[in-house]
C-alpha cells in the first residue's frame, strides 16, 4: 500500500496548493472566503505531505494491480477535500452537497446542487472550474498512460509504444504528461481568448474555458451560457467541446506538424460524422420547437447536440419542453461520448465502431460459413480479446445503468428522474430529465441517498467501470 498512498499523497498536497488560485481570486475581489480557501489549502496540503513523508521511500513503480487501486483512491482522496471549500464556505449546507459538487467537478460531469451563482462568490465559482480543469487533465494522463496498461474495456486499443510492461506505469506517464498537458493549457488558453473576443468578460471567460476545454459543463450563471444572448459565444463554445473530445494524442502530433494522424483516425472520422448528422436532428428539431429564424435553429439544435453528445452539459435552452421525440433523442445521444484520450466521457465512439464490426463479422460469417473474415479497427486486425473487453464494458454498463436506475426509484425519485439521473451520472453528462435535473433545474433538490448514488455513479462512470467494479472481487486482495 505504500507505493499507492505515496501517489494519493503527492496528488492530495497537490489539490491544497491549488486551492490558493481561489483565495487569491477572492483576496482580490475583497471577499472574506479567501481565509476559507487558505485554511483549506493549509489542512489538504498538511494531510498531503503527511502521507508523503510517511510513505516516502516506497518503490516508485506500480504493477498493475496497484495501478489500479491508486487510481479509485487518488480520486476518492481529490474530491473529498475537493469538497472542504464548498462546506467551510457556506455554499452548500451539508457535506453530501460539497462531495457531490467536487465530485461532479472533478469527474467533469456537470451537474450542480448550487444556486444562485449569479451572486455566488467569485473564488467559489473559480473553484468550480478549476476542478472540472484538473480533473479534465487528470482523465487525460489516465486514458492515455493507465487505463490501456490495465486493459479497461477495450482501451488497449491505444496503448501507445513502449508501453509494454504493466510493471512500470508511472515513468512512461511522466514522460508523456508534458506534451499532454502542453497541449491541454494552449487549447485553454485559445478558448478563453475567443471568449473574449466576442464580448465576454475576462473572468466569465476564463470559468467558461476551464470548463468547456474540459468538457465540465459549470457555469458562472444560473442559465448556463443561455446567460449570454450572443450567437458568437455559443459557436466558440460548440467548436472547443468538439475539440475537447479529440483524441489529445493525436493533437501532440499535429503541434509537429503532423496532421493527417488526425485527419486519418476513423474514431474521429465517425464522432464528427454522428455529430453532423445529429447536429442536423437538433435544427429540425429547434426549428419546430419555434425558434424564429433557421440559423438560431441550427445554432440552438447544433450547440445542445454536440453539449450532451460530448457530456459538456451546457445549456442555452431547455430541450425538455421540444416534445416527447426531443426528450428521447437527447436521451440517446447522451451515452455516445467522444473519442478515447480525451476529456469526453460516455462509451466512446471506439466501443461502438468495435461493437459494429463484430455484429458484421458475425453476419458475413454467418452468410458464408466456409469465408474468412478478418475484423479491423482503423485499419488494423482487431484481436478477440478486445472485442471480448468491449462486449463486456457493454454488458457492465447496461447492468449498472439499471441497478443505478432502481436504487435512485427506491430513494423516492420518479421514474424519469431515476433513469436520466443514472445516465447523466454514469455517462458524466451532467444535466438529466425532467423539471427537478432538466436543463433548467438543479440536482439541489433530491434526498441525500440519491446524492451519494449519484456520486458513485460519477466515479464508475469517469474511471471506466472496470477500474471500480475489480476493487470488489475478493482475489483482487489476494497475494
Amino acid at each position: 500500500m505504500r507505493p499507492v498512498f505515496l501517489v494519493c499523497g503527492i496528488l492530495t498536497a497537490g489539490l491544497g496548493v491549488t486551492m490558493l488560485v481561489p483565495a487569491l481570486v477572492d483576496f482580490g475581489a475583497g471577499n472574506d472566503d479567501w481565509m476559507v480557501f487558505l485554511a483549506a489549502s493549509a489542512f489538504t496540503t498538511l494531510v498531503g505531505l503527511v502521507l508523503f513523508l510517511a510513505t516516502n521511500g516506497a518503490p516508485r513503480t506500480l504493477s498493475t494491480r496497484q495501478a489500479m487501486l491508486m487510481t479509485v483512491l487518488s480520486w476518492l482522496f481529490l474530491v473529498t477535500f475537493g469538497a472542504i471549500p464548498f462546506l467551510w464556505s457556506g455554499a452548500v449546507p451539508s457535506y453530501t452537497d460539497a462531495f457531490f459538487e467536487s465530485m461532479s467537478g472533478l469527474t467533469t460531469t456537470g451537474s450542480t446542487v448550487i444556486t444562485g451563482l449569479d451572486n455566488a462568490p467569485l473564488g467559489i465559482l473559480f473553484w468550480r472550474a478549476l476542478l472540472q480543469w484538473l480533473g479534465g487533465l487528470g482523465i487525460i494522463v489516465m486514458s492515455v498512460a493507465v487505463l490501456p496498461m490495465l486493459q479497461i474495456g477495450g482501451m488497449q486499443l491505444f496503448k501507445a509504444e513502449a508501453f509494454d510492461t504493466p510493471e512500470k506505469i508511472l515513468p512512461r506517464a511522466a514522460q508523456i504528461s508534458g506534451s499532454l498537458t502542453l497541449v491541454y493549457v494552449i487549447l485553454t488558453a485559445a478558448c478563453m481568448l475567443a471568449f473574449m473576443a466576442t464580448g465576454m468578460g475576462e473572468f466569465d471567460a476564463i470559468a467558461h474555458s476551464f470548463s468547456t476545454v474540459a468538457t465540465g459543463g459549470f457555469s458562472t450563471h444560473d442559465n448556463s451560457l443561455g446567460h449570454f444572448e450572443n450567437g458568437a459565444v455559443h459557436w466558440v463554445a460548440i467548436f472547443f467541446m468538439i475539440a475537447g473530445c479529440l483524441p489529445f494524442l493525436m493533437m501532440v502530433h499535429m503541434l509537429r506538424g503532423q496532421f493527417m494522424p488526425m485527419i486519418k483516425n476513423s474514431q474521429v472520422q465517425v464522432f464528427i460524422a454522428l455529430l453532423v448528422v445529429f447536429s442536423i436532428y437538433g435544427w429540425f428539431l429547434a426549428h419546430f420547437a419555434g425558434h424564429e429564424t433557421k440559423l438560431a435553429s441550427l445554432r440552438v439544435g447544433a450547440f445542445n447536440v454536440t453539449s450532451i453528445m460530448t457530456g459538456t452539459g451546457f445549456a442555452i435552452d431547455d430541450y425538455g419542453t421540444w416534445g416527447a421525440e426531443s426528450v428521447a433523442f437527447f436521451f440517446s445521444i447522451m451515452f455516445i461520448g467522444g473519442c478515447a484520450g480525451s476529456t469526453s466521457c460516455g462509451i466512446k465512439i471506439f466501443r461502438f465502431q468495435v461493437l459494429f464490426a463484430d455484429v458484421t463479422h458475425q453476419i458475413r460469417q454467418t452468410a458464408y460459413p466456409n469465408g474468412v473474415f478478418i475484423k479491423r479497427f482503423n485499419g488494423r486486425p482487431l484481436e478477440d480479446r478486445i472485442s471480448a473487453a468491449v462486449m463486456s464494458f457493454f454488458f457492465v454498463f447496461a447492468a449498472a445503468f439499471v441497478l443505478l436506475s432502481v436504487l435512485l426509484q427506491l430513494t423516492g425519485l420518479d421514474f424519469i428522474t431515476a433513469i436520466s439521473g443514472a445516465g447523466t451520472a454514469l455517462s458524466n453528462v451532467g444535466p438529466g430529465l425532467g423539471n427537478t435535473i432538466g436543463p433548467s433545474g438543479t440536482f439541489k433538490e433530491l434526498n441525500d441517498p440519491a446524492k451519494w448514488l449519484l456520486s458513485a455513479g460519477m466515479l464508475l462512470g469517469r474511471l471506466e467501470l472496470f477500474t471500480v467494479l475489480v476493487l470488489l472481487l475478493p482475489r483482487f486482495w489476494r497475494d
